[in-house]
């Protein structure tokens, strides 16, 4: 039942496009994109550029998980850290983060390394967010038996702050990677030679728009089986919870 909505999108489409409803221009039969995603995967150009597209979002990310949930959880736990990064953070939240994909590509070229960098910047700041909001959440009670029992600052911090501020952190980290997916895909559009960005905008200057959905679909499969897989991560990690 749950898939009825896919199903349902799916017949529509292709009955829509059949029956001449809507341009075949504009959008072609599913039979007809799901034959052209069959080629683009013989022919190699959808393996290779899905490849340099989840390289340069997973680097990204990565760098921006460890970054960010440590300066969340130092401002939160060290004031001064607090006092030195919060008006940057909130400075930079609101942004809108595609204006950073000319800036990257300004500094670092079209290749990976800006790609990389663009995802770090955008993604770092709702990781932190989540990190500094979930460590501030932390019930003083806990912190205060912890002291009581002669626990050290740092093992505090360890153990009972960092737990707390998990879930809100894994929360960050869920919003962080739909934004990596939404910024690789506008970059690699706008500045880069290989990617399925790079792949959709060339086909589609092309006019090979049937290849052109077949590489948006694929797209939108990764970020949705991302999404699952990582859901499914965060259970795993919040089992303790019960």
């Amino acid at each position: 039942m749950r898939a009825l909505p896919l199903i349902f999108i799916a017949i529509a489409w292709e009955v829509s496009s059949r029956l001449g409803i809507v341009s075949t221009h504009s959008l072609p039969p599913l039979t007809q994109v799901l034959a052209a995603w069959f080629d683009l995967l013989k022919s190699g150009d959808l393996w290779s550029n899905a490849a340099a597209s989840l390289y340069r979002a997973g680097a990204g990310l990565a760098l921006s998980i460890v970054v960010g949930a440590v300066l969340g959880i130092a401002m939160a736990w060290w004031r001064p850290v607090r006092t030195l990064l919060n008006p940057l953070v909130e400075a930079l939240y609101p942004l809108p983060k595609s204006a950073l994909i000319p800036v990257t590509a300004l500094w670092l070229g079209f290749g990976d390394a800006s790609k990389i960098l663009l995802i770090f910047l955008a993604c770092m700041l709702p990781v932190t967010l989540g990190a500094f909001n979930g460590a501030r959440g932390c019930e003083q009670v806990m912190v205060w038996s912890a002291r009581s029992m002669g626990a050290s600052r740092l093992g505090i911090l360890w153990d009972v702050v960092v737990p707390s501020a998990l879930p809100e952190l894994l929360n960050g980290v869920r919003t962080a990677l739909a934004l990596s997916f939404i910024l690789l895909v506008s970059s690699e559009l706008i500045a880069s030679r290989e990617g399925l960005g790079y792949l959709i905008g060339s086909l589609g200057e092309a006019g090979v728009y049937d290849a052109m959905f077949a590489a948006v679909l694929t797209v939108a499969f990764l970020g949705f089986i991302a999404d699952r897989l990582y859901q499914q991560f965060s259970d795993w990690m919040l089992r303790w919870r019960g």
